[in-house]
């Protein structure tokens, strides 16, 4: 797992030297100081021997999205034409203010990008009247999808604290009011969407398959990610069984989005 160090008066070009160690994150503040994020294969006393000090200071790295994303603080960041910001910063017309909270959907996650792509793409291509998030989390998707036109969204969760984080972030955008939530897999609701996105795992994707794809509206668009590339063609065969078709696969860090549409 990795570690954070801290470092307070460590020369002008210590943060290159981590970042030539192999830091996956690292920071100047303004007072001179720098924190950066360790891969567990540095040892502490390897990073004294570059920096040529004795000690360093180090902690627990704080991971984010399940522990999947290692940042040592969220930031804004653009995936397409849309801009995520934290809750605390200033934001502008057209972004998504996201609270800093446990839930997954930070933003930082290849899988939360790759459906954010999908979603805009949809959007652009067929203009769909609502959308389904299946696993919402942090509401990232569903909110996303709001700012971006779609007209209403619902979002569900096993998960009560995740219902309760994307409440949050709903009306720190004030989209609550067109934004509906619901505890439970895609059993617990009915009818049909013509947009769907479940950002999830391999395994309860094929699980659900049978399930899902009924949520799925007349020719509707279904996006599936939280898959390995490994995994591609089991989760793929499991949806395609049940009568979706294949449209296209996009890939990012070794994480795929499979995107189908229905056959019906």
């Amino acid at each position: 797992m990795p570690y954070r160090v801290d470092l307070r008066h460590a020369g002008d070009d210590a943060f290159y030297r981590l970042v030539d160690l192999g830091a996956i994150d690292a920071e100047v503040a303004k007072d001179g100081r720098i924190a950066a994020l360790m891969p567990d294969n540095v040892t502490a006393d390897q990073v004294a021997q570059a920096l040529g000090i004795a000690h360093i200071s180090i902690s627990p790295a704080v991971g984010r999205d399940d522990e999947s994303v290692w940042v040592l603080s969220r930031r804004p960041i653009h995936i397409g034409r849309l801009r995520i910001v934290p809750a605390h910063m200033d934001a502008e017309p057209g972004d998504l203010r996201l609270a800093d909270e446990a839930a997954f959907g930070s933003g930082f996650h290849p899988t939360t990008a790759l459906c954010l792509e999908a979603i805009e793409e949809a959007v652009t291509m067929m203009n769909p009247a609502s959308m389904l998030d299946v696993g919402t989390g942090s509401g990232v998707l569903a909110l996303a999808a709001l700012i971006l036109g779609v007209p209403r969204t619902l979002g569900i969760d096993i998960d009560e604290e995740a219902l309760r984080v994307t409440e949050e972030n709903a009306r720190l955008n004030a989209l609550d009011s067109r934004l509906r939530l619901a505890r439970g897999g895609p059993e617990a609701v009915t009818g049909t969407w013509p947009l769907v996105v479940a950002n999830v795992l391999a395994a309860p994707l094929i699980d659900m398959a049978p399930t899902l794809v009924r949520r799925v509206g007349h020719h509707g668009q279904l996006v599936l990610s939280g898959i390995r590339s490994a995994m591609e063609h089991e989760v793929a065969s499991a949806y395609c069984h049940v009568g979706m078709q294949h449209l296209r696969v996009t890939s990012r860090g070794g994480w795929i989005a499979i995107v189908m549409q229905a056959s019906w």
